[in-house]
């Protein structure tokens, strides 16, 4: 019998004998490589080897002496047995035909790389691993750096007994099976020099809500290790999937991480591998360049599509990857499905919203949408775990292993260190309780009995909040109703909810609030980075501390615009996404850094220099003309077609002609490749001159709350006549209703975006009665105005045919 089998020999047939992981380097090392994908050569110590070491050493029956009568809740028992049955296994010796054999195959991998002792990673993977209903992660070691036969026997040995560490011995006592109907193989394959470039973790869809339409791709300096076990914030990046497959370049988003240490190899002999504190410059600067994300976005849909062929069903993958900073080369390392939305079959969806404020004591990234409150317990290492009561929140360090009993029972995880694709965010997105990762300072600044909440529902920062705060859930069942004929759409204005909220039922976004994007992601006036050599020396400063890395001022305005605005259209497409262009005040432009320098003082900013009249102004269009340039990126670089523009507060069709021909300018034309352009329908002007705005606009969008404001003469700011203001009353829904008739009989559509249908149903339904085309709602109001207008439809089809 072979005990060792070479990566390229190894087939899906070979499941049983080598275990998950070895098969798909095998597959990937025979099949994927014809795609050119460069996976390690390596081989495989088989299970069925480490059932004859077993045996040749008359292990088995001691073994299970030692396990038998175990109490799985007794934790210092369950490490008394683990340290006996491990201590055993590293006693053994190997059988002789079995030590010739491995020894063999290493040398053959050596003379292949051109080394006298190749220097190789030695995984395990047990044949239970990666299924997709019981897939903790790192149940079993691995070694890094191993060089020469003597460590390379010494760690085959290590893998083997690391079958019997308490967390392994605990996880298969959890998913109910036998200790001994689950072997063991060791994977051993040559390093890739990732100690002196990059490597990280790739997600064929969003980890923390499922989307399934991007490749999310982590990356840190150095070998890989750092990013899986959670020691390090990983740079981040999403790649759009679909449009990826047509041929662009859609990388949507990127997310600079801490990127705290750097894991190398120890020249010193010492250990085979060492964090050292990675230099500020490499901090502050990506350790992947966007040619290789795409890059690595390929492969990662090439490797998604093999595996479902294989299963004969879409099978979302997780991914390991890495860059030989000798060769330059990229290299896949492992593969396995992703566990955790890929086995969920229930397409309901949670929805979580605090209902009260309170005192932030840490923030770091979410995982999850989820809301949570408890005690807090803070533990320096998994010894504490006596002292650990079911319910409590978990705040320490880091996770890895050793701490999934705590973790199991859990309410929330808090950590000062990793990512969204460390250890604790993983058990925690397995076990559907919210964790705030990578805070920093919470085990600092959260008191261990003190109750707090943990909020993952505020998108992508998470919040650990002093006190038990009252919050709100909800769950949604998309399958359980069909679509009503008037279209029903959101407003969505954050980035980093959109892939969360695409999720829901919905017909696209019929309002993209820009400026929000441009408040949070861009935070700097645009005319601060158009005129950058004209600042004032402090402000000049700070401009270039916030664009550092982007020599072109203007090209980071159009950078960060177009991954918010990409992101948006990415998480709906092929939806149409309507996005409003900037439409702050001239008070809200001078709060953004440098805006004072170049907005005038208004005695009333909503009805002075706002919307359509600033974009063709000399004093804002270069300006406007970044805007422009941002949603260019978008629809052509992305290939993000689905998303159209909207004109604010344009007072006349001159002014909205003249909006048009400076987008032409530059470079964005109504009609080419299908762009649509909307105007806002919020001003009188707008109704009574219907049919000449919709000669040069494509549709309307209602803006109920500037419109009941212009229509009734009536301060939506002011206090005094607070109570004047109401979108329901007859003067506003005589303007939406003749609104809808004009624009009908000109063949365009109308929708509205304003606030009223998502805080009265009644004004939703009148518009529906009206035979307006689609209703964009908050987030929160979309499920139950949805059900609400199906069953007027339904009532009205049914009165019809009485």
């Amino acid at each position: 019998m072979r005990w060792v089998r070479r990566f390229s020999e190894i087939g899906l047939e070979d499941v049983p004998l080598v275990g998950g992981k070895n098969a798909s380097l095998g597959e990937m090392t025979r099949e994927l490589g014809s795609l050119g994908i460069r996976v390690p050569e390596g081989f495989a110590i088989t299970a069925e080897a480490y059932r004859y070491f077993l045996g040749e050493n008359e292990l088995e029956e001691p073994i299970r002496e030692v396990i038998s009568g175990m109490d799985r809740e007794d934790l210092e028992d369950l490490a008394r047995r683990s340290r006996k049955v491990q201590d055993a296994i590293l006693a053994g010796i190997f059988p002789d035909d079995l030590e010739v054999e491995i020894l063999r195959s290493y040398r053959e991998l050596s003379a292949a790389c051109g080394e006298e002792h190749a220097d190789v990673a030695v995984r395990s993977s047990a044949t239970a691993e990666d299924l997709p209903t019981a897939s903790f992660a790192g149940q079993q070691e691995s070694f890094l750096n191993v060089r020469g036969e003597v460590q390379l026997l010494d760690a085959v040995r290590r893998c083997f007994a690391s079958l019997f560490t308490p967390r392994a011995i605990g996880y298969r006592e959890d998913m109910g099976f036998d200790h001994f109907d689950v072997g063991l193989s060791v994977g051993v394959q040559k390093m890739v020099r990732a100690d002196l470039a990059s490597s990280g973790v790739i997600f064929t869809l969003d980890p923390e809500s499922g989307f399934p339409d991007v490749v999310y791709v982590t990356s840190t300096w150095g070998l890989g290790e750092n990013v899986v076990q959670g020691r390090v914030v990983p740079d981040g990046f999403y790649v759009h999937k679909p449009t990826l497959r047509e041929g662009y370049a859609p990388l949507v988003r990127r997310r600079l991480g801490s990127k705290e240490f750097r894991l190398v190899y120890d020249e010193s002999g010492h250990r085979a591998v060492k964090n050292v504190p990675t230099p500020p410059e490499e901090r502050e600067a990506f350790s992947l360049p966007d040619a290789e994300v795409l890059r690595l976005a390929r492969w990662a849909v090439l490797i998604e599509d093999h595996y479902s062929g294989k299963h004969g069903r879409r099978t979302f993958m997780d991914i390991e990857w890495a860059r030989d900073g000798l060769t330059g080369d990229l290299f896949i390392i492992q593969a396995r499905p992703e566990t955790v939305h890929g086995a969920r079959r229930s397409p309901a969806v949670k929805l979580y919203a605090l209902k009260e404020e309170g005192e932030v004591l840490a923030e770091g990234l979410a995982v999850g949408s989820a809301v949570a409150s408890g005690e807090a317990r803070v533990l320096r290492d998994p010894s504490g775990i006596s002292s650990f009561r079911p319910g409590e929140v978990l705040v320490t360090e880091m996770t890895d292993p050793d701490w999934e009993p705590i973790m199991k029972a859990a309410s929330a995880i808090v950590t000062d260190r990793g990512g969204r694709t460390s250890h604790a965010a993983i058990v925690a997105r397995e076990l559907g309780i919210p964790a705030v990762v990578g805070t920093r300072n919470a085990t600092r600044r959260v008191r261990g009995g003190e109750p707090v909440t943990v909020s993952c529902a505020g998108g992508e920062t998470g919040r650990v909040y002093r006190g038990a705060l009252r919050y709100e859930e909800t769950e949604v069942d998309p399958a359980s109703f069909g679509r009503p004929k008037t279209s029903v759409m959101m407003n969505v204005g954050d980035p980093e909810k959109a892939f969360g909220l695409a999720m829901l039922p919905n017909d696209g976004v019929g309002l993209a609030r820009m400026e929000f994007v441009f408040a949070s992601w861009v935070g700097i006036h645009p005319l601060a980075l158009t005129r950058f050599e004209s600042l004032p020396p402090k402000t000049k400063l700070e401009v270039s501390r916030r664009t550092g890395g982007y020599a072109d001022k203007r090209e980071f305005f159009v950078d960060r615009l177009s991954q918010g605005i990409g992101t948006l259209a990415a998480a709906f497409w092929p939806k149409p996404v309507i996005l409003r262009l900037s439409d702050f005040k001239t008070n809200e432009y001078a709060h953004l850094l440098g805006g004072e320098l170049f907005e005038p003082r208004e005695e009333n900013p909503m009805l002075g220099w706002r919307g359509a009249s600033r974009y063709h102004h000399p004093d804002y269009r270069e300006g406007f003309m970044l805007e422009v340039a941002a949603i260019r990126r978008v629809r052509e670089i992305f290939g993000l077609k689905n998303l159209k523009v909207m004109v604010p507060f344009c007072r006349t069709p001159e002014e909205g002609e003249r909006v048009l021909e400076v987008m032409e300018e530059g470079g964005l034309e109504r009609g080419a490749d299908g762009l649509e352009v909307y105007v806002m329908a919020e001003i009188p002007s707008n109704v009574v001159l219907a049919r000449e705005f919709a000669r040069i606009f494509d549709g309307f969008s209602i803006g109920s709350n500037d419109l009941t404001q212009l229509v009734l003469g009536v301060d939506r700011d002011s206090e005094r006549v607070s109570s004047l203001f109401d979108e329901r009353d007859e003067a506003v829904k005589r303007m939406c209703a003749e609104l809808i008739e004009e624009a009908h009989r000109a063949g365009r559509k109308v929708g509205i975006c304003g606030q009223a249908p998502s805080d009265y149903p009644e004004f939703a339904a009148f518009l529906v009665e009206r035979g307006i085309d689609s209703i964009s709602l908050s987030p929160d109001a979309v499920v139950p105005t949805t059900l609400e207008i199906l069953r007027m439809e339904r009532a009205a089809a049914g009165e019809g045919s009485s």
